[in-house]
């Protein structure tokens, strides 16, 4: 489904060869047509600041976004798991079900990493994509959300994906996330509370799922055995580094090449 390889362009960090190929990511939304026309007309709005935007004015809005404030993170199991030690075995699951069907990664950014769930759904057959990218639906619904308070046009993305879907948020697990902080990228103390460390406790009763009706997403990729033999899970929670931009990517669309920039400096994962 080439409307999510769009949209996982969309969400990637802005890079001239992402501005470049703004034409053919409206011609794919619109050829394909599987969005209602409101969903469109809010997606060509971001494609056009995109296309006619400063390059670094533009990279500066996404890292003031996504990388500086947890709350808009696009991690989906920052949301889903925070600190619990279930996030390591659900990024290690989530990685298998990638290599089982076919889809393999960049190895610089982690596998919860949104625009690379969609170019994962992409490649899938059309059900089977769009029962996929309902599962995360709560965590869409409050970046959805997050974004509309900022009046960003990366809204639309998420309203798309909503969409898309159709699938319905669970009300109980969003409010557990409308409650959590949300600071905004200039103030300096709120932000700094928002990433103090988290106590990671073990045993029953001590994860993230209790009392968050947590989505089908994370419950469906938890598996009951223990991380592969060299396969560690990711390192505790620390600041996203800002993001750069990546060269030599010759179109998000282009089924040779992946729509998410491949590895370039400060992508926030340790070699």
């Amino acid at each position: 489904m080439k409307t999510l390889r769009a949209l996982a362009a969309l969400l990637s960090y802005p890079t001239a060869d992402l501005v470049e190929a703004a034409p053919e990511i409206r011609n794919a939304i619109d050829r394909e047509a599987v969005l209602p026309v409101v969903q469109r007309a809010a997606l060509g709005r971001l494609i056009d600041e995109l296309a006619s935007g400063d390059l670094y004015d533009l990279q500066e809005r996404y890292g003031l976004l996504f990388d500086r404030t947890r709350a808009l993170s696009l991690h989906l199991f920052e949301h889903v798991h925070g600190e619990s030690r279930d996030r390591g075995q659900a990024m290690v699951d989530l990685l298998k079900l990638y290599e089982e069907g076919g889809y393999t990664p960049t190895p610089c950014e982690l596998p919860d990493f949104l625009p690379l769930f969609l170019e994962y759904a992409s490649i899938l057959e059309p059900r089977a994509a769009i029962e996929l990218i309902g599962q995360p639906a709560n965590v869409i619904a409050a970046l959805r959300e997050r974004l509309a308070k900022r009046s960003s046009s990366y809204e639309a993305v998420m309203s798309a994906l909503l969409a898309l879907s159709r699938a319905k948020p669970d009300q109980a697990a969003l409010a557990v996330l409308r409650a959590e902080p949300d600071p905004e990228p200039d103030d300096l103390e709120a932000l700094d509370a928002a990433w103090v460390e988290q106590e990671v406790r073990f045993g029953p009763g001590t994860n993230a799922n209790d009392g968050c009706a947590i989505d089908g997403l994370a419950e469906r990729l938890r598996a009951a055995q223990r991380s592969p033999e060299g396969v560690a899970p990711p390192l505790g929670r620390r600041r996203p580094a800002a993001r750069h931009p990546a060269e030599g990517i010759a179109s998000p669309l282009d089924p040779q090449r992946a729509a998410v920039p491949p590895c370039h400096p400060g992508s926030g994962v340790a070699s």
